[in-house]
């Protein structure tokens, strides 16, 4: 009996030793991210916690309310009664808006809190336009989470660049509009992206140059946005495309939508939760994906270190 009692502890033990940890993903969208406070109360609602968070853009923002903790009721009342003028200070098409209102907007949700604060890991996407490259900010000092969070938001031609330490930041979405692969590297084994956006990628008939601006971007996140589907093991699907991405307007409609969209795949995103183990075949594609575009950076680095001579060089031998 003694035996069966110790076996049984070392099961027990051996178990709680190598949890599944699950992970959450808040794409980008703009203003259509809001609808991700009802996708977050159909996860209350249903018993859903995850262990860490990613996000882009305004789902970095929904993403460390989450991480936070923030009560749902302070997010949505804000939402609710959020005006233009909180988020955006010009008013001028092709005129970008400086981030301060958009930080302070964050920060009085936030109450204060830092990286170090937040109850779950959380990781804010953005690129840094100094030098082209996607920068995953997970941790910081003092105002650093606020910041991070509006340079993942600064989408080109909306928001100027926010200075972040030695880097000027852009919208994520850039190039990783949904970053499950930020939480694969975090040590995430089972990964929940949202994509607040399926119908990305369509063009415009419009020659004006706010049009061609905002499909040209369209375009481009079409594009990274496989490499989330790649990394996820389950993909939420919100088709929001009758709300505008600019637009702060029907954010109680939004947020309804948001829930019961969500809540229809409530059953099958359990059921991926309850793995016991995390699906190997995902994980092993993720590993050789990062591996491919850490190998890319260093052939990338490697070549603008090159002289010109040695460039022609390479050029003549064909290597």
């Amino acid at each position: 009996m003694a035996f069966s009692f110790f076996n049984l502890f070392r099961r027990k033990k051996s178990a709680q030793k190598n949890p599944v940890k699950t992970g959450i993903v808040f794409s980008g969208g703009g203003t259509r991210g809001f609808a991700y406070i009802g996708v977050i109360k159909a996860f209350l609602e249903s018993g859903i916690d995850f262990d860490m968070v990613a996000g882009t853009s305004v789902g970095s923002i929904i993403g460390a309310f989450y991480a936070a903790n923030v009560p749902l009721n302070i997010m949505e009342e804000r939402a609710v009664k959020m005006k233009q003028t909180d988020i955006f200070s010009s008013k001028i098409k092709l005129i970008p808006s400086k981030t301060e209102r958009l930080e302070e907007f964050v920060a009085e949700i936030l109450d204060g809190k830092e990286f170090d604060d937040l109850v779950k890991p959380f990781c804010a996407v953005a690129v840094d336009i100094k030098t082209g490259t996607e920068v995953h900010i997970s941790s910081g000092g003092k105002g650093d989470l606020v910041k991070a969070i509006a340079g993942s938001c600064a989408i080109p031609g909306v928001f100027n660049a926010v200075p972040f330490k030695d880097m000027n930041l852009l919208d994520g979405g850039l190039t990783n509009n949904i970053p499950a692969d930020a939480l694969r590297e975090m040590g995430a084994d089972i990964v929940i992206s949202i994509d607040i956006n399926p119908t990305r990628g369509y063009g415009t008939d419009s020659l004006k140059t706010v049009e061609l601006l905002k499909a040209a971007l369209r375009i481009l996140m079409k594009s990274n946005a496989v490499n989330g589907y790649v990394h996820s093991d389950y993909i939420i699907k919100l088709d929001l495309s009758k709300f505008s991405q600019l637009k702060i307007e029907n954010m109680d409609e939004m947020i309804q939508l948001g829930y019961e969209l969500t809540m229809q795949q409530i059953p099958e995103i359990k059921r991926v939760l309850e793995r016991t183990k995390a699906d190997e075949s995902i994980k092993r594609v993720s590993r050789k994906i990062r591996a491919i575009q850490k190998k890319s950076k260093q052939i990338e680095k490697l070549n603008q270190s090159l002289t010109d001579e040695e460039k022609e060089i390479l050029k003549i031998y064909g290597k």
